[in-house]
């Protein structure tokens, strides 16, 4: 292997080019749960987040008294972070402002410098031509109705201390929205997440889902780069049911695969997936799931996400110098 692909990590670090991941769904949908491979393979140092709460431009008070949802577009300064996100890409700090989930109220802003990786994660990332325009990958998160209304709920009322009927409440008003703003966001996404009940724990009481990973191929990949799936270990070590699936899916006239995991997974078998990336990019170590016996579907899937994103990075490395804007 090269020289350059061994200092990965360091040639980020010195290049000029400010990465941007959109990364769309509704609110409680696991959206910082997918990318936490990324985060912990690169660190805080190179990755730093955005979320798009902090650009309502209603606060909680505010929009009870107009009767508006913070999933609807009006309720959200989108023209500040397409500013903003042109003036991340192009290196300059910015003046954030700040939403407060404890007070629902609006506060900031603060000072906002990029780092060489930055996560804009929000209702509304994808959702107009001028934000897409600086995303170099997008996707969505998108788990069925049972999952997130039962994640929304342990988020809103177990650490926001919201009260339960208030959040039920707040489930059925923003139904409308999400399908005419936040779902069409699904045909701009470079890879979908869809997040379902686990055939081997239909209640949810282990932390189990069946994940699939939705995706087209990208316009651009590093061709002598992969990431192995040894279906040999993966059946002689397993002890606990799982299934992998296949499927050609078409969205909005796209051709996309969809490869489903459900089940757990040995860690001797997705250490081998952390080993791969470790040798093709140069970061060591990469133990994000070390100590743990066993690995959930969830968390094998977020590991192959973050190697999709690498192999984009990667390419724009190899593509020569600059970043796109």
């Amino acid at each position: 292997m090269d020289g350059e692909r061994l200092s990965f990590t360091r040639t980020i670090a010195s290049s000029d080019c400010i990465f941007i991941i959109g990364v769309a769904g509704d609110s409680g949908s696991g959206k910082t749960t997918f990318t936490r491979a990324l985060r912990e393979i690169f660190g805080e140092g190179l990755v730093s987040t955005i979320t798009m709460d902090d650009y309502h431009t209603l606060d909680r008070a505010a929009r009870a008294r107009e009767g508006i949802t913070p999933l609807h577009p009006d309720a959200n300064n989108i023209a500040l972070l397409e500013q903003h996100l042109a003036d991340l890409k192009a290196g300059r700090t910015i003046q954030k402002p700040v939403y407060n989930h404890d007070t629902g109220t609006i506060e900031g802003p603060v000072p906002f410098s990029p780092t060489k990786i930055i996560i804009v994660e929000g209702l509304h990332p994808l959702s107009t031509p001028a934000l897409r325009a600086h995303l170099d990958v997008t996707l969505f998160v998108d788990p069925g109705d049972e999952v997130k209304h039962a994640w929304k709920i342990a988020r809103d009322v177990g650490d926001r201390g919201y009260r339960r009927e208030d959040v039920l409440a707040e489930i059925e008003a923003r139904k409308p929205d999400y399908e005419a703003y936040v779902a069409p966001q699904k045909n701009h996404a470079d890879a979908i997440l869809r997040v379902s009940p686990s055939a081997y724990d239909s209640k949810g009481t282990r932390g189990m889902y069946a994940v699939t990973l939705i995706q087209e191929q990208f316009d651009h990949t590093v061709r002598n780069i992969t990431l192995p799936l040894d279906l040999f270990a993966m059946t002689s070590l397993a002890e606990r049911d799982f299934a992998i699936a296949f499927r050609a899916e078409r969205l909005n006239g796209r051709r996309m695969g969809a490869v489903t995991f459900d089940g757990e997974f040995r860690y001797e078998v997705v250490r081998r997936l952390e080993e791969a990336v470790e040798e093709q990019t140069g970061v060591h170590p990469i133990r994000i799931f070390e100590g743990k016996e066993y690995v959930t579907a969830t968390e094998a899937v977020s590991l192959i996400l973050a190697w999709r994103i690498i192999n984009r990075r990667i390419f724009i490395e190899e593509s020569g110098p600059g970043c796109r804007t």
